[in-house]
Order: structure tokens, then sequence, then C-alpha cells
């Protein structure tokens, strides 16, 4: 039995909670908090039977075997170099970091210490991106790949009336790019790999970070165009287009349904795969799988993919201006 500890007590942990109690071979045997009145109120309505107000401990403790990370992105890093350096594997809430420096960090620790780290990028491990992958040679050869993640915060009221949170403040490397476009950038970069080039657009925010943005990457013989926002919502579905036919993927974030349509009028052909409701089930599964086969890197959430995402987010920052106080260490 695995037995994984939670670093965060929100919603997205929640999420996982749930989506842990689906998958055989794992247990959440402890958590994390900063404060031991939040740890326990969260332990006890998750039943979790140990709780932790201190990282290091945590870190040392024989009651986990694994760590998953759903902190602030700006503490990814310094979170996971932490356990790694205890011998726990790490999945690691996307963005795996600030920045590719953190990124390369956080290999080399993982390395070092022969753990396993994981960016915790659920779609790309989910059965409908498997269909996608299988099926891609289909529409012929590929001349565009455009996905949509717009999704109107739930924060951004309070921001507008004058309380900046957690999602907005580029103390914690956050804002649109970072927490959604991050989901539309990882799916293009495990299909066709590192662009040419990278041009980045954004509306920036008073509070330093971009509210939505565009991003347009070249690779040669095909163009990607990625849109994602966190102060306006979008319906609009991801495709990818072929000289043979075309793509259509609903939800890019985690991919709901998959059809095919052919150039030459022949009727659409659905290629999507039955899927559990909790899509969390699928990154826990892998990253279970993987540690029980020993193997101390997933082939699909690669270090190598990581890294170009990340590498391509900073330079999308350079150019749109936004700088992180992580940068600067």
């Amino acid at each position: 039995m695995l037995r994984i500890g939670i670093i965060g007590s929100n919603f997205i942990t929640e999420t996982f909670m749930n989506a842990a109690r689906q998958v055989d071979k794992v247990e959440v045997t402890a958590l994390y908090s900063r404060t031991e009145e939040r740890a326990k109120a969260y332990a006890d309505a998750q039943g979790i039977p140990h709780t932790f107000t201190d990282l290091e401990e945590m870190a040392q403790s024989n009651l986990i075997d694994a760590i998953y990370i759903a902190s602030p992105n700006s503490l990814h890093a310094e979170y996971a170099i932490a356990f790694m350096k205890h011998g726990k594997h790490v999945l690691c809430e996307k963005p795996l970091a600030s920045n590719a420096a953190e990124v390369q960090a956080m290999f080399e620790a993982a390395r070092e210490n022969k753990v396993l780290l994981m960016e915790a990028m659920k779609s790309t491990v989910m059965p409908n991106f498997e269909a996608i992958r299988e099926n891609l040679h289909k529409i012929g050869k590929v001349r565009t790949f455009f996905a949509s993640f717009c999704q109107y915060s739930s924060r951004y009221d309070k921001y507008k009336a004058g309380e900046v949170l957690n999602a907005f403040l580029p103390e914690l490397s956050n804002g649109s790019l970072m927490d959604i476009g991050t989901y539309c950038i990882y799916p293009l970069v495990v299909l066709f790999g590192k662009p040419d080039s990278v041009k980045a657009s954004a509306v920036m925010l008073e509070s330093g970070v971009d509210g939505k943005g565009s991003l347009i990457l070249n690779y040669g013989d095909m163009e990607a165009v990625l849109l994602h926002s966190k102060i306006s919502n979008s319906n609009m579905p991801a495709e990818i287009q072929g000289e043979e036919g075309n793509m259509v993927i609903e939800r890019i974030s985690q991919p709901a349904n998959v059809r095919i349509q052919y150039r030459d009028g022949r009727p659409e052909e659905n290629i999507s795969r039955q899927q559990a409701d909790n899509s969390m089930v699928y990154e826990i599964q892998a990253f279970a799988e993987l540690i029980e086969r020993g193997e101390l890197e997933s082939p699909v959430n690669s270090y190598a993919n990581s890294l170009v995402v990340m590498e391509i987010m900073d330079e999308a920052r350079r150019q749109i201006g936004l700088a992180y106080p992580a940068d600067k260490k």
C-alpha cells in the first residue's frame, strides 16, 4: 500500500482525497497544514489519521512513502526538494515550479535521491488523451493546434472589490498563464515537442499578474494558438487541424469528448473512451503504478516535457513583463 501525505487543505486536495479512495493500493495517511487547528479539522473531516504542522518533521516521518503537493506555486520547489531529500516520492501540482531553474533543481534532487517526481498534469494521463495520441495519424499532416482555457475565477469578484487573493499574487507565482494556461501548453508539448518560437501577449492586472493572454507557437510546418483567461469565460473546444481532417476536443484541461471530422465528408468518428467522473484518479493511478514498478520518471509527464512547458512559460512571462520574486533566487 502506497502511503501518501498531503500538503494543502483546499478544494483541490478534497478532489484528490476523493480520487485516492478510488485507487487500489493507495491510502492518504497524513496531512500538513500551517496551523494545528486547521490540520485537525480537515483531517477529521477527511478521515486522515495523522497531521503535521512542521514540514521537516513530516518529511522525516516513516508514516508516508510519498507526498502530494498542492501548496502555492512559489513553494512547490522548496517543498518537493525537502521531501525528496528524505527519500519521499513527489506528486506535485502544476505548474511544477515558478521557473525552469527551480524545475532543474527539483530534477537534480529526484535523481540524487532516487525517487519519483511527477507533475500532476491530469489531462495527459487520461484515457481520452491516449485516444488523441493513438488516433492523431488519421487526420494527416497536422497544420494547426488550437486550445482555449478561459475560466472566470471565483476569486476575481473579490479582486475587483479590492481583496487580492492568492490567485492574483505575483509573490505566489500565480496568474492566468501559470494557473490555467499550462493546461493548453502541456498537451501540446506532449504531442509535438518543443516549438521553434514563442510569441506571447497578455492583459496585466494591477496586482502584477496576467489576467488573460495568448500564445502563438511556431513548429515550422505547423502553428499552435493558445488562449487562457481568469477574467472571462469560453466554451470553445480545442481543435487539431490536419490535412485530412480535424480532431475536436472538449475541455482541454480534462478531455471529456474527442471526435474526428474528415475533410472528404466522411461521417465524423467519435473516439472517446469511458472515464471516471473524478479526473484526478488517473494521475494518482499512474503515480502509484510507476512507484510499484520501480520507475523514477513518468513517460508522459516526463522531465523533458515538464521542462519544455516551463521554458515556454518563462519566455512568455519575459515577453509580457511578468516577473516573480522567485525569479531572483
